[in-house]
């Protein structure tokens, strides 16, 4: 690790400690902003697991409760980030657990026409396509098997390093890099080359949905309501989504 890796390192952790011991010590606004900080990663780490959005919400807002309940033990040996993702993926894991088993579905989702995304223009008929093809590749990704799945949320979607993906994940990083190599293997065998430039749109995070999580926490844990929401306010922020 160089000079100036070696100083960023520094800077997180010292940054992440302040920001524990201000939600341990109960400062208004803290524990918002780390949810706002970590919600889209954390909502896609759920949801790679889960397989479903409602399903990695409420994980979610789960795992958020037992993390603040457990701040005061976090000493930094890990990324916050890190200490973070490990809660949500055994919320998750224990969430999957719980739910009946469904039979799988045979149709394998609506078929798409792959003629259709040749034109890159911001025109309605376009944008369109690029949902589909969004869709086909989120089809994909929740078609592999858990264990590549995980993975490969981690590392292509969040751009996670494999040393923070092993941690997160509680595997070694050999096996990281084998289960990503695999996963980008069977994808490239349905979607070919069509993977770069959709990423960044794969199970999107919208700040509506951010905005609920960050006010349905905030309202089992007691704390103020969010003074300043992001895109799409919640009208009633006090209502939890579903009962616990």
């Amino acid at each position: 690790m160089n000079t100036l890796d070696t100083a960023a390192a520094t800077c997180t952790a010292v940054s992440d400690a302040a920001l524990a011991r201000s939600i341990v010590a109960g400062e208004p606004g803290a524990f918002e902003r780390l949810m706002r900080q970590h919600n889209r990663r954390l909502f896609r780490v759920a949801r790679s697991i889960l397989r479903d959005d409602a399903e990695a919400e409420d994980a979610l807002q789960e795992g958020y409760i037992k993390a603040h309940r457990a701040m005061a033990g976090y000493r930094g040996d890990a990324r916050l980030s890190t200490w973070l993702t490990r809660i949500i993926v055994n919320q998750a894991l224990e969430s999957r657990r719980r739910r009946p088993v469904e039979p799988a579905d045979p149709a394998g989702g609506e078929p798409v026409n792959e003629s259709r995304f040749g034109s890159t223009a911001d025109t309605p008929e376009t944008l369109a396509m690029r949902n589909d093809l969004r869709r086909l590749i989120e089809h994909a990704i929740d078609d592999l098997p858990d264990n590549y799945r995980n993975v490969f949320m981690l590392r292509a979607v969040e751009g996670l390093s494999v040393d923070e993906t092993a941690a997160s994940l509680g595997i070694s990083e050999a096996n990281t890099k084998v289960r990503h190599l695999r996963a980008r293997s069977l994808l490239r065998e349905s979607l070919g080359q069509r993977l770069g430039p959709l990423m960044e749109d794969v199970f999107a995070f919208d700040g509506q949905r951010c905005d609920r999580i960050v006010a349905h926490v905030c309202a089992r844990l007691g704390l103020p309501a969010p003074a300043v929401a992001g895109q799409g306010a919640l009208t009633s922020p006090t209502t939890p989504r579903r009962a616990s």
